[in-house]
C-alpha cells in the first residue's frame, strides 16, 4: 500500500540505452558483416538486438520506493525481486555523476546501511534531484520514532 509521502524513482530511459549500447554497437557490427561477409550473421546481430532489448526492458523495470519507513527495490522482468532495507538503518550516502551523468543531470546513489542483508544499496541512473536530502530527513524521523541512537 502507497502513501502520498512516497517517492517511486526509475532508472532514466538514457540510462538504460547507455547501458545497453555496447550490445546495440554489436548488433550494428553483426549487421555490416552480414552485409559484407554472410548473411549468416544476420542471426547473431538478431541475438544481440534482443538481448539489447531485454537489458533496456529489465533496468526500465527497476523501480525504487522511498517511503517514509523503508525503502523498497523491486526489478526483475519473468522473476520480480523485492528488496527492502528499513529506513533507520540507513547509515550514509554517496553520490557518483560519471562526466556523460553530469552532462544528462543522472546521479548514481549508494546508500549504506547497517542491515546484514542490504549492506550498500544502489539506486542507479536516476535523475539528479534533492532525493538525498529526502532520504536525511526520513532516516533522522525514523531513528526518532524507532528510538534509535547511534553511537561511534
Amino acid at each position: 500500500m502507497r502513501h502520498k509521502d512516497d517517492i517511486v524513482l526509475r532508472p532514466a530511459c538514457l540510462f538504460a540505452f547507455l547501458k545497453a549500447s555496447p550490445l546495440i554497437l554489436l548488433a550494428v557490427t553483426l549487421l555490416f558483416l552480414a552485409w559484407w561477409l554472410s548473411p549468416y550473421f544476420i542471426l547473431f546481430s538478431l541475438a544481440a538486438c534482443g538481448a539489447a532489448w531485454y537489458r533496456i526492458l529489465y533496468i526500465r523495470s527497476i523501480r525504487y520506493l522511498i517511503a517514509v519507513e523503508y525503502i523498497r527495490i523491486s526489478y526483475g522482468i519473468f522473476c520480480k525481486r523485492i528488496d527492502q532495507a528499513e529506513m533507520f538503518r540507513v547509515k550514509d550516502f554517496i553520490i557518483t555523476q560519471s562526466f556523460l551523468f553530469q552532462l544528462f543531470k543522472l546521479m548514481n546513489l549508494t546508500l549504506i546501511s547497517t542491515d546484514y542483508t542490504n549492506l550498500i544499496i544502489y539506486l542507479r541512473g536516476v535523475p539528479e534531484s534533492d532525493i538525498v536530502d529526502i532520504i536525511r530527513s526520513r532516516v533522522r524521523e525514523a531513528r526518532r520514532h524507532n528510538n534509535v541512537y547511534e553511537f561511534n
